[in-house]
């Protein structure tokens, strides 16, 4: 590692499991050979190779079929006897790709005499685990509970969080779905909704770096798949619970002469709920959270500098007041032992208060040129309706899944500034109206094959996003009222796809293909003064390959490859400038083109009798990286920060899991992050507010992480959880961002003969997380430090029944 790259170990928790299939359904035929007898009531017996020790059995059924349940993977044979035919052996290697596996119609010849059992030797394989997917189960994380999903994430191997981004493995691209669905409230491109979701209607997380064809194309560092609650004992049952706590404990840095007091103290409240019902051929779930959050969103201080000797420092501080509510309800019908009706609806609305203050200074703090404040009044409101339909064939493992899903958000904002100058004060204000509508069908169907299975499907996507900004100006205005009107966003993704797996005792094979035909379409008001109507379409193939070789029952090595794209989010391309930042303004781009990715890694996992060790080298290389990119306008010390494609970039780094157990009552995780990042030397072109040009040379930087999990068992029910982060250096558009650190820890309790539990963290104990950045543009440069809120201790109790 270069520039002095220092790792310290990071404590996080999380239990990770890579996904793996524990128990295999056996299906076949029997066949009588030269005869129309049927081979009904056939004993089927299944043993294991290396002993011949019995493991389950069963008898044919009047047509000769035959099931077998609960098989667990490795090598095996089955013995089938009758009075009326021939015994038989087959050999058969049960894997781990596959929960339901196809035996070949096996003839069975008439009985002309007895034969003695045969016997054959072997070794059964115990374990098999896939590398591309890990399962986190948020419930054993003590350092966050009571906390939101996006906090949750920081805590996650490979993953880090920048500006309410989530990022695995140093890049942002990362698409987040909901029950394995992408909804608005995960965003289409942003994840800052995730901070107000708490982390306590979720079961578990889980992170697919390399996911296969069946998923949608955009995403190209990964998927994040979040899992919500849903109890399954019969009869009643649930969960009640209540977190309370502080942030913001004390001040990290005092503010800068003549604003308002930032938040100190803020106080936080979730109380939760869940209550399950299943009987018979139902299962009902409902669940909500309420979640009242002040903290202290932002307090960021900017040194900005220009090459004509001007110099302007500032700070823009945000007192941001949150109240989220979410609820959750739907349920299970199994119509049939062949036919199953599941039907939800989520929903969260969201109220944010924001007060906010930036004083800006010239030369030095006693001359202040301007005061701008602003309160920002917004409603997010997301409901989400998912309907699926599944059809078991008589063949185990057989099945058709379909799925029609809806999910509308709106985003109503406000926002009411005070422009205080030395001469006069002026009044503005602006209202945004956006209301998203997305529509998915889907359709796919799941054949158990000898040695893996084969599945297609395909997926139908609509999604419509009317924009609308008006404008207030007052007294002397800076707000460009002349770049306001309305905007839609409009999006067509038909998407076939087809997923092959294959497997031997020492072999695992996977090769998909998806074609996706995108049409975006982005209307724009044709009064607005910069931008025009814009879009694109394509027609493209993605491909997705893993290739394993199986060592032992321990050791496994998995190659991967696959192609995806990163369409541009709606947020990306919208025309409106943002005027939270009076001085430094972001403003879209629906001249935006999709990034397109390949990438290849090679994985390797030892499981040990304590613990595993995972090892994973990759490599991601994009064409037309987006990135956001700061311009000034000659004479003007105003900053535009507009999206742009930026051409070429690379992500090689390595990623180590080392898990084990010091003793009976201390376990720990350890993982390790290392990549080098590159954008290659670009030009582009800020249309906004006038066209500048903006020419960069190659970026490149070695960065990673270090993160470490030590949990300990006191006294049988007792949990303690320490844990600390390290983040490197790394690029960001036209800069970097420095080094983070921080520190959390968490007790949990189990109490009341084990019906409830409860529990008291600390997050970024010693409140050393601070987001400093140094950004270089053409005509500028600025260093930033952000002592935002992070450190929150919180204490709670849950009560199951």
């Amino acid at each position: 590692m270069k520039s002095g790259l220092f790792f310290i170990l990071y404590v996080f928790w999380c239990t990770l499991l890579h996904a793996q299939v524990n128990s295999v359904t056996l299906s076949g035929k029997l066949k009588a050979k030269q005869s129309a007898e049927s081979p009904a009531f056939i004993n089927i017996l299944l043993k294991k190779k290396v002993d011949s020790g019995f493991v389950t059995g069963t008898i044919s059924k009047e047509d000769g079929s035959y099931v077998l349940t609960g098989v667990k993977p490795g090598s095996y044979f089955l013995q089938i006897s009758s009075a009326n035919f021939q015994p038989k052996n087959i050999d058969l290697f049960v894997g781990s790709l596959a929960e339901f596996l196809v035996i070949p119609t096996i003839e069975l010849e008439p009985a002309t005499k007895v034969l003695s059992e045969v016997s054959v030797t072997g070794k059964t394989e115990e374990v098999n685990t896939k590398l591309d997917k890990k399962v986190i189960n948020v419930s054993s994380n003590i350092t966050q509970t009571g906390g939101s999903i996006l906090q949750v994430m920081q805590t996650l191997p490979g993953v880090t969080v920048q500006d309410g981004k989530i990022l695995i493995r140093g890049s942002d691209k990362v698409a987040v779905l909901v029950d394995g669905k992408q909804t608005a409230l995960t965003g289409f491109g942003a994840q800052t909704s995730l901070d107000n979701i708490p982390a306590s209607a979720i079961e578990r997380i889980e992170i697919i770096n390399n996911p296969s064809a069946k998923y949608d194309a955009n995403g190209n560092a990964g998927i994040i798949n979040i899992i919500f609650k849903k109890n399954k004992k019969e009869g009643w049952s649930g969960k009640i619970g209540m977190t309370t706590g502080l942030g913001a404990i004390w001040e990290k840095r005092a503010n800068l002469p003549t604003i308002r007091p930032q938040f100190q103290g803020t106080p936080k409240l979730n109380p939760s709920a869940s209550v399950n019902y299943r009987k018979n051929k139902i299962n009902w779930f409902l669940q909500g959270d309420y979640y009242y959050n002040p903290t202290l969103n932002k307090n960021e201080f900017v040194d900005r500098y220009y090459d004509n000797g001007d110099t302007i420092y500032q700070q823009t501080k945000r007192n941001r007041k949150t109240t989220v509510v979410t609820g959750r309800t739907g349920f299970d019908w199994n119509i049939s032992s062949n036919n199953l009706f599941s039907s939800s609806v989520l929903y969260s609305r969201e109220k944010i208060l924001d007060n906010g203050d930036e004083p800006f200074f010239k030369s030095n703090l006693n001359n202040r040129t301007r005061l701008w404040q602003f309160l920002e009044d917004e409603v997010k409101t997301t409901v989400t309706a998912m309907n699926t339909y599944q059809h078991k064939f008589d063949r185990p493992g057989e099945v058709i899944n379909v799925g029609l899903n809806y999910t509308f958000h709106r985003e109503d904002e406000k926002y009411f500034f005070t422009n205080s100058m030395p001469t006069y004060t002026g009044l503005d204000s602006f209202k945004l109206l956006s209301d998203e509508h997305v529509t998915d069908f889907t359709f796919d169907y799941i054949r158990p094959l000898r040695y893996g299975k084969l599945e297609t499907g395909v997926k139908y996507r609509w999604r419509n996003i009317p924009t609308n900004m008006k404008f207030k100006p007052g007294i002397n205005s800076p707000l460009d009222v002349n770049a306001g009107g309305w905007a839609t966003y409009k999006e067509d993704i038909p998407a076939i796809y087809s997923i092959y797996s294959y497997e031997t005792a020492k072999w695992e094979a996977e090769a998909g293909l998806r074609m996706e035909y995108v049409r975006v379409r982005y209307l724009v008001d044709p009064n607005h003064n910069t931008y025009k109507s814009d879009g694109y379409q394509y027609t493209q193939p993605f491909p997705s390959m893993r290739l394993a070789y199986k060592f032992d029952a321990k050791r496994k090595l998995s190659l991967f490859f696959n192609r995806r794209v990163d369409r541009p989010a709606e947020l990306d391309i919208r025309v409106f400038p943002k005027y939270d930042d009076a001085e430094i303004i972001k403003v879209g781009n629906p001249a935006l083109k999709p990034q397109y990715t390949n990438s290849v890694e090679l994985a390797f996992r030892a499981n040990r009798d304590q613990g595993y060790f995972y090892a994973a080298l990759y490599h991601r290389f994009a064409t037309g990286t987006i990135t956001r990119i700061g311009t000034i306008v000659p004479g003007s010390t105003i900053i535009y920060n507009g999206m742009q494609n930026a051409g070429r970039s690379f992500n090689t780094g390595i990623e180590l899991v080392y898990s084990g157990k010091l003793d009976t009552w201390l376990n720990y995780t350890l993982n390790v992050n290392g990549y080098h990042n590159q954008i290659n030397a670009f030009s582009a072109v800020n249309l906004y507010p006038t066209p500048i040009t903006y020419t960069s040379e190659k970026q490149e930087i070695y960065s990673g992480s270090i993160k470490l999990n030590l949990q300990m068992k006191i006294a049988g029910k007792t949990d303690v959880q320490v844990a600390a982060t390290y983040l490197a250096p790394d690029l960001i558009p036209q800069g970097r961002i420095e080094q983070r650190f921080g520190v959390d820890a968490g007790l949990k309790r189990s109490i009341q003969k084990g019906k409830a539990e409860f529990f008291i963290n600390a997050t970024d104990l010693f409140n050393t997380m601070i987001i400093r950045k140094h950004i270089t543009g053409g005509g500028f440069n600025y260093t930033s430090a952000d002592y935002y809120e992070t450190q929150v201790v919180r204490v709670g109790y849950a009560l199951k029944f």
